[in-house]
């Protein structure tokens, strides 16, 4: 079966941290873009990271620069995000999601997202 599996999410206070972890059954993600999608309450699903299939470029939503640090383990098969700093804004659903190239994660188009995950939730209090 083909499938991308977050965990790592949780309630955490603000200033706080959380490492999700997106790890792929089925196929290989060396060969993908994987990128970390963001849903809050009642907003649109937008992309936050990106780490390209060769490792390099690295991309992030400008509301997460300096906190957020994306990264591989293609012999782990995952792909995790490091959140530091959090804030209340960064609550949401997170989604992990393959696609052939980070412009996809970072113009949000769902359509070319080749694997998606169920989503891990993030909730961070003040």
């Amino acid at each position: 079966q083909l499938q991308l599996v977050e965990s790592g999410g949780g309630l955490v206070q603000a200033g706080g941290s959380l490492r999700l972890s997106c790890t792929a059954s089925g196929f290989t993600l060396e060969s993908y873009a994987v990128g970390w999608f963001r849903q809050g309450p009642g907003k649109e699903r937008v992309g936050v990271s990106c780490v390209s299939g060769n490792d390099s470029p690295t991309w992030y939503t400008d509301s997460v620069k300096g906190r957020f640090t994306i990264s591989r383990d293609n012999a782990k098969n995952t792909v995790y995000l490091q959140m530091n700093s959090l804030n209340p804004e960064d609550t949401g659903i997170y989604y992990c999601a393959a696609a052939s190239m980070c412009d996809y994660v970072g113009l949000s188009i769902y359509s070319a997202v080749e694997y998606w995950g169920k989503g891990t939730s993030v909730t961070v209090s003040t």
